[in-house]
């Protein structure tokens, strides 16, 4: 007797959909074919699959799919979106209102700042800049929005020598194929990621079905090549001729037998070893390894035999060219990384590699709403056109009655009209559809509040609020876990790419720890927070620089904290009639209020008169009257 296999995997909570996999648990080819392509790996087409049937939920596509499996009734399923803004409300929460990328140090606290906080707020504004020149929020909502509706995300980042900057794009993640070993952690960065994708045929153009795969690696550093072409034509890179050796006597003479091979410009050749290193400028120490970049296509009908995504033959291979002229075959990037940001949406399991999206676990009371929405709907149908019987003698039962407001029927003797009442049903329903809600609400962690269902009349304090909030509170907490280190990647990335491609604003930069900050998510009583801070700085419970940081992070319009404290202490004329007080330094109070102190008059110097005996004026001995009597 057969004994069927249970697979628990990263994507085993679809295995209750009939359409998303057969018998042996590998997703359904009518349904998928892209996940079938003969070039996918096997531990790939479960995930492929995944992001398909998770898609058609996002956009109210899942009758649709399931129609594939033979469901005759899925077209008739009503779907209104629900999952679409589950998605959209985890994606604004944990993003906040708004992102800012910080580097610590930057912000200082009005002192002559160090040369290391120079260089952080240089670096700050460095990178704010390419963030407002790349248009990162916009990327950044991309990609969250794939993350979570899908589990995973992708960033590629490339050095853009007519921009003068690194450009950011994002990927679908059904694109993205990393090369992880059998005895590699999942967790760990790869050195190996394809992105690959088919082209359809396209006939008017003369153009066959083909197969794209860009390709980064990291490798040893090689001896430098050129563009050229091999014997049949095709565009390739070649190895540069070998430089003649220099012999200036014997002794050289024999050094020179084995010759160094072209060099890089700035790499250097240990012939002990037949190493080549190269000096990074973001490394203080000389590096074996950099990221080679291949872009090539094949046609399919070219592949043949049991090959997949990272075994394509590159014989076969029709390699492309830059615009500057360099052809995409193991060309240097001159960096010693993966310029690719794997985003998940969530912590991924030990060492695992994909997230999980926002949907995965509440799939199944989806399917739930949309078949109670569909009864909702059929019985609304029943309640707004009522079931009539009439009967009576005078009743010809193979005539039609129209109903229709002010429709009135004459019945003979006897007659009389049935009408069924479905409005009890449509009312339980209801309620049903409101029940499954709260359950796929709670289940994913989004509360009422968060997804804006509840009435704010009805919160009895703020208090309660608060506490309601908590499992939002966990989960936001677990997602932007997920991406500090993700993101502070991408940032060191961007620095370092700035400084490969030589850019003159970057000279002398020393890159540094940069980090995307997340705002606020939770609704804030301003006015509340408001009377905390005047009353904690009113009473020095707390300092002017934290009661600015808690109203910028209550939603506040302030822009830059330090120039918003020196703004208030420019017009606190009684703070700073005390600091008078207390220090009796005119510099200090004006730099104080942002001003400067008023030149001080010289003080004329005292004139005494001269030295003398003790005697008044005519002679008068101390206590004696003047000559001539009286006051003078």
């Amino acid at each position: 007797m057969g004994l069927r296999e249970v697979a628990i995997h990263a994507w085993g909570w679809l295995r209750y959909k009939e359409v998303y996999s057969d018998d042996l648990g590998m997703p359904n080819r009518r349904a998928f074919p892209e996940a079938a392509a003969m070039w996918v790996p096997e531990e790939d087409q479960k995930r492929l699959a995944a992001y398909k049937v998770l898609a058609a939920y996002d956009n109210n596509q899942a009758a649709e799919l399931a129609m594939i499996s033979g469901d005759l009734y899925a077209r008739e399923r009503r779907e209104f979106g629900d999952p679409s803004v589950f998605v959209d409300t985890a994606m604004a929460h944990v993003l906040g209102r708004e992102q800012t990328i910080t580097v610590p140090g930057a912000e200082h606290d009005g002192e002559q700042p160090t040369p290391d906080e120079e260089m952080a707020a240089r670096v700050q504004e460095l990178l704010r800049d390419w963030a407002e020149s790349e248009q990162f929020g916009m990327r950044l909502q991309q990609c969250e929005r794939k993350a979570v509706s899908l589990g995973d995300g992708v960033y590629r980042l490339a050095w853009d020598p007519g921009r003068k900057r690194p450009t950011l794009r994002v990927h679908d993640p059904g694109f993205y194929f990393p090369v992880i070993g059998e005895d590699d952690d999942g967790g760990e960065y790869p050195t190996r990621v394809h992105f690959a994708w088919e082209l359809p045929a396209n006939p008017q153009r003369g153009l066959k079905a083909r197969i794209r795969r860009i390709t980064y690696e990291l490798d040893w550093v090689q001896p430098a090549t050129g563009s050229g072409v091999d014997e049949t034509g095709r565009a390739v890179r070649a190895p540069l001729p070998t430089p003649d050796p220099v012999i200036e006597d014997d002794d050289s003479a024999a050094e020179a037998e084995v010759p160094a091979p072209p060099l890089t410009p700035g790499d250097l050749y240990s012939p002990a070893t037949g190493a080549i290193t190269r000096q990074y400028a973001w490394n203080d120490e000389p590096s074996y390894v950099t990221c080679y970049l291949t872009d090539a296509t094949w046609l399919l009908e070219d592949i043949k035999g049991p090959v997949d995504v990272d075994s394509l033959p590159l014989a076969k291979a029709v390699f492309a060219t830059r615009g500057d002229g360099e052809v995409l075959d193991h060309l240097d990037l001159l960096i010693d990384f993966v310029p690719v940001v794997h985003l998940p949406n969530t912590v991924p399991p030990a060492e695992e590699h994909w997230g999980q999206s926002t949907l995965g676990k509440v799939l199944q009371v989806f399917d739930e709403l949309a078949g109670s929405d569909t009864d909702s709907s059929k019985a609304s149908a029943t309640t707004g056109a009522p079931i009539l019987g009439i009967s009576g003698k005078a009743v010809n039962s193979q005539q039609r009655y129209d109903v229709a407001p002010g429709k009135a029927f004459v019945l003979g003797e006897g007659g009389g009209i049935t009408t069924v009442d479905t409005s009890k049903n449509l009312a339980e329903l209801r309620n049903h559809v409101h029940d499954l809600q709260d359950r796929a609400a709670n289940n994913a962690r989004l509360p009422a509040v968060a997804l804006g269902t509840i009435n704010p009349a009805e919160v009895p304090s703020g208090y309660a609020l608060q506490i309601s909030l908590g499992p939002l509170d966990a989960l936001v907490a677990s997602m932007r876990l997920a991406r500090d280190h993700k993101y502070a990647l991408l940032l060191k990335m961007v620095q370092r790419l700035y400084l490969a491609g030589q850019h003159t604003d970057w000279a002398g930069v020393t890159p540094q720890a940069a980090k995307l900050a997340f705002g606020p998510y939770t609704p804030t009583d301003k006015q509340a927070i408001l009377e905390q801070v005047s009353v904690g700085v009113d009473k020095h419970i707390l300092s002017l620089e934290t009661g600015v940081k808690m109203l910028m992070e209550a939603g506040f319009p302030i822009d830059d904290a330090q120039e918003e404290i020196e703004r208030i202490q420019s017009r606190s004329f009684a703070a700073a009639r005390d600091l008078a007080d207390a220090l009796n330094n005119p510099d200090e109070v004006a730099d104080y209020l942002g001003r400067k102190a008023p030149e001080q008059p010289e003080t004329p110097p005292v004139q005494l008169p001269p030295a003398g005996d003790d005697t008044e004026p005519n002679g008068a001995g101390p206590g004696e009257q003047p000559e001539g009597g009286g006051n003078t």
